[in-house]
């Protein structure tokens, strides 16, 4: 994790950290609050699990060839490339 962003970040620190870079530290109580909230939504053990799980659970979940929506069917009655 790369602290650059946050150089006053000490061992024992809660921080929000994107792809890697600490952006922010924040209080216990709040670090504490967003857990919660993540425990509520199902997703904490998804961002807590070891390499090989979440290897096995992206594995094993449904894909799409376009996960940005960028290829869905037209709607009904309008074609590409023509105006009407």
């Amino acid at each position: 994790m790369c602290l650059d962003y946050v150089p006053d970040v000490e061992v024992g620190d809660y921080t929000i950290v994107h792809v890697g870079f600490a952006l922010s530290k924040i209080d216990e109580d709040e670090a504490l609050r967003t857990l919660e909230v993540f425990r509520q939504m199902g997703v904490l053990e998804e961002e807590l699990a070891d390499g090989d799980e979440a290897f096995a659970r992206a594995a094993s979940a449904p894909s799409s060839p376009c996960p940005d929506g960028s290829c869905k069917s037209e709607p009904a009655g309008h074609q590409a490339g023509k105006s009407a």
